[in-house]
């Protein structure tokens, strides 16, 4: 093969504030990748038998090289795919207190249950299912996949890595993490292939179950395919999360943390605040609070600490995005800030904001994946729940009222997997992460993120007690 087609068929890296190739990686062929899920197996095996306690060793230790080598692995992520330098030091720490909580909770998380029956005893166990195959995306290439490796790993399955191709390099990078914690071979490896290749991975005996964190389009491929072989998989796509601003909000606060949620990882993150939807009565103040705080915030290089607005991660994105609000004005909606791509090397867009913007127009409709943002009107309450659910997403939202009584009534009637009353939507490893309608299905972090990859096993021991579930003799 010449050296050309050795080229044309590397995995390469670049640098989205500059265009720069970082580095070149050869993909891995069939034998390599049948190696490693070999080797996944027969880790495993091992591996499920292995106390709590001593798999949270190497949790702890995961946690440790997080925070020791923090600002190499922060720079790692910035440099392949933009985030500000201090957005990527924060995804690093996020990873590390998530190994450090499931490598103390996993044991109480998944004891046995008792569940009365008509047995002498019987409980429910929570037994490991295998390898776990998780197919993750660039925006927070560290959290996405530890979110998944840490319950994953003290559930005692082992995982292969399908990671996005542009942050091939953080990919590589968590292998060595979890391999400098003692972790045992085969028990985390990454695959180095691309999306076409995954249809016959996903299929393989040798993988359990699949996560995937992606796209609508990405995840009903791999859903579909997981289906026709009877896996469990745990999908986590795209969101367009709401910010409901009702009049009696803190105005100046609701568009401090509005700003901050739209606008983190450059508006980049499926959790991001999308579609603003202010009562009437307080609009135009909201707005006008919004645009005035969007304004402040630092457009530079990523390696700079007061950026707030870095480059997007690729071009292709950028542009999307720049069509995506052009087609959203023409339809009638105000440019109130931006709206263009930044004159300067790299793949920067303006901090925009599009004003009235209404049902049907591509910015309400579809998932805004960039530093745009979109407010809508909201005759009343009522109305701004109508707009909320009128989405086919279901991730997540934020709502600002100073009645609290009254916020819980409207989360009832708002169709997400979360809903923040007074504070910006972020994931937690304490709490429940996950989306309903086009969002996906299952839920990752906590007890029911840990659970979702396990075998959910009864055990009855007899005699028989002939116990009727009202706790009567069966007649």
């Amino acid at each position: 093969m010449s050296s050309t087609a050795e080229r044309a068929a590397s995995i390469e890296t670049q640098n989205p504030a500059t265009g720069e190739t970082i580095a070149r990686y050869e993909p891995h062929d069939k034998a390599a990748v049948a190696a490693r899920l070999d080797a996944a197996v027969a880790a495993q095996r091992l591996w499920r038998e292995t106390p709590f306690a001593e798999r949270g060793k190497h949790l702890h230790a995961a946690a440790r090289y997080l925070r020791d080598h923090k600002a190499e692995l922060a720079e790692l992520a910035t440099r392949e795919m933009g985030k500000a330098l201090a957005e990527s030091e924060a995804e690093v720490e996020k990873c590390a207190v998530s190994c450090d909580w499931f490598a103390d909770n996993a044991e109480r998380l998944l004891a046995n249950e008792d569940h009365p029956s008509s047995a002498t005893r019987s409980y429910v166990a929570f037994r490991p299912l295998g390898v776990l195959l998780a197919i993750m995306p660039w925006n927070f290439p560290y959290w996405q996949v530890f979110r998944a490796a840490a319950p994953a790993l003290m559930a005692g399955n082992s995982l292969v890595l399908k990671h996005a191709s542009n942050v091939t390099g953080v990919a590589l990078k968590i292998e060595e993490i979890f391999r400098a914690s003692g972790l045992p071979g085969g028990m985390f490896s990454t695959l180095l292939v691309g999306s076409k290749e995954m249809e016959p991975i996903v299929l393989d005996d040798r993988v359990a179950a699949v996560t995937l964190t992606g796209s609508e389009g990405a995840g009903s491929s791999v859903g579909a395919a997981a289906g026709k072989a009877i896996k469990k998989t745990v999908l986590e796509l795209g969101g367009s999360d709401y910010f409901i601003v009702l009049a009696d909000a803190d105005l100046e606060k609701a568009a401090e943390i509005g700003v901050k949620a739209r606008f983190q990882n450059t508006g980049q993150s499926c959790i991001a605040a999308k579609r603003f939807i202010v009562e009437d009565a307080v609009y135009d103040r909201y707005t006008e609070l919004f645009v005035q705080k969007t304004r402040e915030l630092n457009v530079g290089d990523p390696m700079e600490r007061d950026t707030k607005i870095a480059p997007m991660a690729r071009t292709d994105l950028r542009d999307d995005l720049a069509k995506q609000v052009r087609d959203t004005v023409a339809a009638g909606a105000k440019l109130l800030l931006g709206g263009e791509p930044v004159d300067r090397p790299g793949a920067y867009f303006a901090p925009t904001v599009v004003g009235d913007v209404r049902p049907g127009m591509r910015m309400a409709a579809e998932e805004t994946f960039g530093p745009a943002a979109a407010i809508m009107r909201a005759r009343d309450a009522a109305h701004a729940v109508e707009l909320a659910n009128d989405s086919r997403y279901g991730l997540g939202g934020n709502l600002w009222t100073r009645d609290i009584a009254n916020a819980e009534r409207l989360a009832a009637q708002l169709e997400s997997g979360n809903c923040f009353i007074n504070g910006m939507t972020a994931s937690d490893p304490r709490l429940p992460f996950g989306g309903v309608k086009k969002s996906g299905i299952g839920r990752e972090l906590s007890e029911f993120g840990i659970r979702e990859f396990v075998n959910v096993q009864t055990v009855w021991i007899g005699p028989d007690t002939g116990a009727s579930p009202a706790g009567r003799p069966a007649e």
